[in-house]
């Protein structure tokens, strides 16, 4: 495994709660414009990590995968909408495209899983996390920032992770 840079977080989730914890965590430091990025393989802990992500923007709309629908769009009171994009059937760039990613950023925060299926259409700055699975209860998961704006959000996630 290549050493991480300086910004990147790599955490061990021991539950499905504690990566739900970490992504009421992460959630709560999202602003408009943010693009996530979520990659791993079926079952690696991606929609739990986005019900967090969810709830920590201040959304109590019910987190479900967007598998078949493409994109969930769940609201924040008086605030900026979630869009949480499945890109697994898109068979490229230019679907995702039609989708008008622009404008999800626009109007708030875009969380894509399978994102390596149309990357040439996601912008920078963004936050990619790869998610990966180890057994039944435990996720291993590596943080990498891409840009100022999300180096300095890793820098507040491991306050909010490790203390200090």
């Amino acid at each position: 495994m290549p050493i991480l840079d300086p910004y990147a977080i790599e955490f061990f989730s021991r539950s499905p709660s504690q990566t739900k914890r970490i992504g009421i965590r992460l959630g709560g430091l999202l602003q408009r414009g943010d693009l996530i990025c979520l990659s791993g393989d079926l079952g690696s802990g991606k929609t739990t990590l986005v019900q967090g992500i969810a709830q920590g923007w201040g959304s109590g709309d019910a987190v479900t995968s967007p598998t078949f629908v493409l994109v969930n769009m769940y609201r924040k009171v008086n605030g900026p909408s979630l869009y949480h994009l499945d890109a697994y059937r898109l068979q490229s760039a230019a679907e995702a495209i039609d989708l008008d990613l622009d404008a999800m950023l626009e109007n708030g925060v875009l969380v894509v899983e399978w994102p390596e299926n149309i990357q040439k259409a996601l912008p920078r700055p963004r936050l990619w996390v790869k998610l990966s699975w180890i057994d039944l209860e435990q996720r291993h998961f590596v943080f990498k920032p891409e840009g100022k704006r999300f180096e300095k959000m890793m820098k507040e996630l491991r306050k909010h992770i490790y203390g200090g």
